[in-house]
């Protein structure tokens, strides 16, 4: 790779990176081949994408952003060959690695981006993995938000039909 090719490389990545709030590294080495397309194919249908880097490109890239992005720790973490995914989804990859690991030991998680959190060591594929996702909290709310209504609008109906009821039986009493 020329001199030329690695700035142009890292000008890309620097820009993937500034466009990213969620990423994560990972090692898949010791894959086979097999193994790798199958782990990409996952990636892909989930809408992640998954680029092997060189770690002194990436490193370079981190080491230009903004000291308010806490990139610091992603690059105490390249050691080794490494893959990043980028996500749109914070939860996507964690859920990815955690299914495709419960029939192989890699990829293993070296750190995770999340909104300027970053997250090292694979042990934290459990705690990623249960966030919730955007969409995930717009439900809870928009649940949380009908519960009431919901409740008001059933104790109304029942109300109205106890209301008749007792109407019924004193007009009957009175008759």
């Amino acid at each position: 790779m020329t001199r030329a090719e690695k700035t142009a490389a890292i000008e890309a990545l620097k820009e993937t990176f500034a466009e990213s709030d969620f990423f994560y590294v990972t090692d898949a080495s010791d894959l086979s081949v097999a193994e790798v397309n199958d782990f990409r194919r996952l990636c892909f249908e989930k809408g992640i994408k998954m680029k092997v880097y060189k770690n002194t490109l990436i490193e370079k890239a981190l080491e230009a952003a903004p000291e308010d992005k806490n990139y610091q720790p992603i690059i105490d973490a390249l050691v080794g060959p490494t893959a990043v995914l980028f996500t749109e989804t914070a939860n996507a990859p964690a859920r990815i690695l955690k299914e495709f690991r419960e029939k192989h030991e890699k990829p293993v998680l070296k750190a995770a981006y999340i909104e300027a959190s970053v997250y090292t060591g694979d042990d934290q594929i459990e705690p990623l993995s249960n966030l919730k996702s955007k969409e995930e909290l717009l439900g809870d709310v928009i649940g949380l938000l009908q519960s009431p209504a919901k409740n008001v609008i059933s104790s109304l109906q029942s109300g109205g039909q106890t209301l008749s009821g007792l109407l019924k039986a004193l007009s009957e009493r009175e008759g």
